[in-house]
């Protein structure tokens, strides 16, 4: 994906659903996030920001944002660090496909801002502003399906 975006976020409404669950790494992706959209010109009452449990509750919140028809896109942010058991697996299978069915269920762009680290290092390391902000990214790739889905239906505006 692009580093950057030129797809301009005015006049667009977009939801984000963060996970409490690894906060400190979660938090650091909320911040890049959310700059990004305001940078690409998204107004702060444009922007709702929403907290769920972990990132197995992810799709569920998502799904109902996405099913209120007030948002052009909804990001999830979560972070999943692998353990001692196979939870890892199931965790971060599960909420990568259903967020990719409340995509294709409800027709809003869902993008993927849950990252999948080995290490809490590592984890932090994607979160960080000053390297690849993973929330960034995931505002960036909103940004693009938000101008995707626009181009497809008609809209320019």
């Amino acid at each position: 994906m692009n580093s950057e975006s030129s797809v301009g976020g005015a006049g667009r409404r977009v939801a984000i659903v963060v996970a409490r669950f690894n906060e400190r790494v979660t938090s650091m992706m909320l911040a890049g996030c959310r700059q990004t959209l305001l940078d690409a010109g998204l107004e702060a009452q444009d922007i709702e920001v929403r907290f769920a449990p972990g990132a197995w509750e992810l799709p569920l919140a998502c799904q109902l944002l996405a099913a209120s028809e007030r948002f052009h896109a909804v990001i999830a942010i979560g972070a999943v660090i692998r353990g001692e058991t196979a939870h890892f697996d199931f965790i971060s299978a599960e909420c990568a496909a259903g967020l990719q069915r409340v995509a294709l269920d409800t027709g809003v762009p869902v993008a993927f801002g849950v990252l999948t680290a080995e290490t809490g290092e590592q984890a932090l390391e994607r979160a960080d502003p000053a390297r690849k902000n993973k929330g960034r990214e995931a505002a960036l790739a909103a940004l693009d399906m938000i101008a995707l889905a626009s181009e497809i239906a008609g809209d320019n505006g």
